[in-house]
């Protein structure tokens, strides 16, 4: 494995729901995993236990999946950095059953140490096939990578809505853009029905993830997860090939976006850490996760780099994410504006830093 050839040390795994298929992080065989500012609160996921552990220093490098906002979620909830690699960037075999849509990628405290890790997790390997056999630029330091740069904020997520505490964080967060001579306009995504154009990538593969457990071995299995695998099952090949086009549609349409934009910004979550125990928040009218991880979802769709980092914290006292997006292949770029950011987001996040962990 790259990382151990890197020369880092494993000290233990963490904790993920069951097949890694929803954003918050609880199972079985582990019990409720809480978030580290409010015991009360879920960290989100499904990289939930490798935030906890970044949030609250144990370890210094943590690994995540993501394959709807499985890292920068569960980073936003938990005030750390998270990276969603471009697609391919990092080798990922055997192959998830969730397809392309899941990445691998970097946890950490900083941007920094996001570098250094996808830097050492990076490469071809001939076992993963769907890499392809391109090389993508190395990630070292670009210095000044936001000056002038222009920047498109996408605020309207398509599905769920935005809650008012997160975009007066993430708003405020905005104004140090005028500090890089960079310039802000607000943008849409484009596409049709993105949450129902990923719940066909999503749900069939919970169904294919379902098909390789014996019917005999699935009576302890997570009632969501099962429903989600049934719903996937239920899709029909012309409805599945025709989303897949779809999606071809989307991404095309994204790259050109961001051929026009430097970067695309955004809060890394819709909404706040809400209570544990649960898998959307209490009469929010919603029924799943995927419905509230709207900033997450498209960009899994599309394959862009994606990094979260925190801009500020609630009145509550929980962190609030700021998503950073580049181009594909751009990975270098996201992180050294990640990296700009988290300077410029210091007096922002310095409070949050300084309280006491529960």
């Amino acid at each position: 494995m790259p990382l151990r050839r890197a020369g880092a040390v494993f000290i233990g795994q963490t904790t993920t729901p069951e097949f890694g298929w929803k954003a918050i992080t609880d199972s079985g065989l582990c019990g409720i995993t809480r978030n580290p500012w409010n015991a009360q609160k879920t960290p989100g996921g499904s990289s939930g236990g490798a935030a906890v552990a970044a949030a609250t220093g144990a370890g210094v490098f943590h690994l995540g999946t993501d394959g709807g906002g499985s890292i920068r979620i569960p980073a936003s909830f938990t005030g750390i950095a998270g990276l969603k690699p471009t697609f391919g960037r990092v080798p990922a075999y055997p192959s998830s059953a969730f397809g392309t849509v899941a990445h691998i990628g970097p946890m950490a405290r900083t941007a920094l140490d996001l570098s250094v890790m996808a830097g050492a997790m990076s490469g071809r390997d001939i076992s993963d096939w769907q890499q392809g056999v391109g090389t993508l630029a190395p990630l070292g330091r670009i210095e000044e990578v936001l000056r002038g740069a222009r920047i498109g904020y996408w605020s309207k997520p398509p599905s769920g809505a935005l809650d008012s505490g997160i975009a007066a964080v993430v708003s405020h967060a905005l104004t140090c853009f005028d500090a890089f001579g960079a310039t802000v306009e607000p943008i849409d995504l484009p596409g049709g029905d993105l949450l129902d154009l990923f719940q066909h990538h999503w749900f069939t593969g919970a169904a294919a993830r379902l098909a390789l457990v014996p019917p005999s071995e699935r009576a302890g299995i997570d009632p969501g997860f099962l429903e989600v695998a049934q719903a996937g099952a239920a899709f029909d090949v012309h409805t599945l090939v025709a989303a897949q086009l779809e999606r071809a549609e989307f991404g095309a349409a994204m790259d050109r976006l961001l051929d026009d934009y430097d970067f695309i910004v955004s809060p890394g979550t819709s909404i706040p850490a809400f209570d544990v125990g649960l898998e959307v928040p209490l009469g929010s009218g919603l029924s799943r996760w995927i419905e509230w991880a709207a900033f997450s979802y498209p960009i899994n769709l599309s394959q862009q780099p994606a990094c979260v980092i925190p801009c500020g914290m609630t009145e509550a006292g929980l962190p609030v994410g700021f998503q950073i997006i580049g181009a594909r292949g751009d990975d270098a770029r996201v992180l050294s504006a990640a990296a700009d950011l988290e300077a410029a987001f210091v007096p922002m996040t310095h409070a949050f830093r300084q309280k006491d962990l529960v």
